[in-house]
């Protein structure tokens, strides 16, 4: 059961991959990130996937690394890393597949510069090569385990909407309420619904 639990709470799953780059191309992959920065638009379709929380990769050079005292060993490492964190809700291979399918050049650009990158395509190889490089999470942080990313926006939306027409209430005869209220149940109602546990565990 322990073993189930690591890298999910409820309906959201952490995933943690760290890559060792490729010797004298860390200038490279800092480009690379340079260039998704001031061209927002080539993540225009990591965006749209609803159920990504977020994704971000960031470079942890070989002397960057933390040094908490004389009982933890000094490391002589030989590789600069690229750490990728993202959480997300649904199946570790809903997870890989779709990044997969829809990103698979993007992906190609960043982890291009990984010691044994197979290329984001075919998924069984890149799906071995995140495997082999993933570290767990033990200890997972989730303030709503219960509900997905899109039922925390829906909620919001339904927020938004009754702290308006609770604005809109001064003065207002019964049958104006009625008629407000039921206007603003049309406009929500497709983001009404019920939370809870997720149907099977997050993880494959």
């Amino acid at each position: 059961m322990a073993e189930k639990c690591r890298n999910v709470n409820g309906k959201a799953y952490a995933i943690n991959v760290i890559t060792p780059i490729k010797p004298w191309t860390t200038l490279l992959q800092k480009l690379v990130f340079w260039y998704v920065g001031v061209r927002p638009s080539t993540a225009t379709r990591l965006v749209k996937l609803s159920f990504i929380h977020f994704a971000r990769w960031v470079i942890v050079e070989k002397d960057q690394f933390p040094y908490l005292g004389e009982g933890q060993p000094k490391e002589e490492l030989n590789y600069d890393y690229l750490l990728f964190n993202s959480n997300f809700n649904g199946t570790w291979s809903q997870y890989i597949d779709a990044f997969s399918d829809v990103l698979p050049s993007g992906l190609n650009l960043i982890w291009n510069w990984s010691v044994k990158f197979p290329g984001s395509r075919p998924a069984t190889s890149f799906k071995k090569y995140i495997r082999h490089n993933q570290i767990d999470t033990e200890y997972y942080y989730v303030a709503y385990p219960g509900a997905a990313i899109n039922d925390v926006k829906s909620a919001r939306v339904v927020s938004d909407e009754v702290q308006k027409l609770a604005g809109e209430m001064d003065n207002c005869s019964a049958e104006e309420f009625e008629q407000k209220y039921n206007l603003m149940l049309l406009k929500v109602q497709k983001n009404l619904g019920q939370t809870g546990k997720a149907p099977l565990p997050a993880s494959d």
